[in-house]
């Protein structure tokens, strides 16, 4: 427990150092800069944790303790920021279509890709919102949701509830967790285990995708070898 309090720490104190480095204002570009490209550049796929839950977490963290980091203009920027990638993700969909994503990553990726895919189907506008919380999710869904003829205003409000949800809402939960002296340590130890975590998961699949689009081009490489030996 107190390790990963320190990693918490540690993080935060990072992040610290960072916002003394850039200033205010660069502070603010770099996390929406990093939460648009999350989804609009499909960053998110393999470093949820420099685009998710934990950058928005410990973002909220330090405007607690840093002066001049003012919660609401950190927050409402993310949640803008939030809203525009998925805008972009959802135009991707709707101009280059299904073929778009058939071309991302190996077949881990694609076994994720088919899975969003089920999950939009199934639960349509509540989808895009939903998918806010889940890494894989929030890059894929609003490309498929513009590629499979969401109605563009319908995917607007879900993209709106989304991004306030999940852009504001986790931002600010950072914030009021660092705020609250019986909470603070506490929130050190959350924000440990999430970064830890998403690191790891990050790692792993960035490692898997690209052992498996090895495989698969040896493969290709390997077949095409016999053919022309036929």
């Amino acid at each position: 427990m107190l390790r990963t309090a320190g990693v918490g720490m540690s993080v935060s104190d990072e992040l610290a150092g960072m916002l003394g480095d850039v200033g205010v204002v660069l502070f603010y570009l770099i996390v929406w800069g990093l939460v648009f490209a999350g989804t609009a550049l499909f960053v998110g796929v393999f470093v949820p944790f420099v685009t998710g839950d934990s950058l928005l977490f410990a973002s909220g963290l330090i405007a607690a303790s840093a002066s001049g980091i003012d919660i609401w203009i950190l927050a409402i920027g993310t949640g803008i920021a939030a809203f525009l990638g998925d805008q972009v993700g959802f135009l991707i969909g709707r101009r280059y279509g299904r073929p778009y994503l058939d071309k991302r990553g190996g077949a881990r990726t694609q076994t994720a890709i088919a899975k969003t895919e089920w999950f939009y189907n199934t639960f349509g506008w509540w989808s895009v919102v939903i998918a806010r919380f889940v890494p894989w999710g929030r890059v894929f869904v609003p490309v498929i949701a513009g590629f499979g003829k969401m109605a563009y205003m319908r995917f607007i409000t879900a993209n709106l509830v989304g991004a306030l949800a999940w852009g504001v809402g986790i931002t600010v939960i950072g914030y009021f967790a660092a705020s609250i002296p019986g909470v603070k340590a506490g929130s050190y130890v959350i924000a440990g285990i999430v970064i830890t975590a998403s690191i790891i998961a990050g790692i792993r699949a960035w490692r898997a995708d690209k052992a498996e689009r090895a495989d698969e081009t040896l493969r290709a490489s390997v077949a095409g070898t016999n053919t022309s030996e036929g």
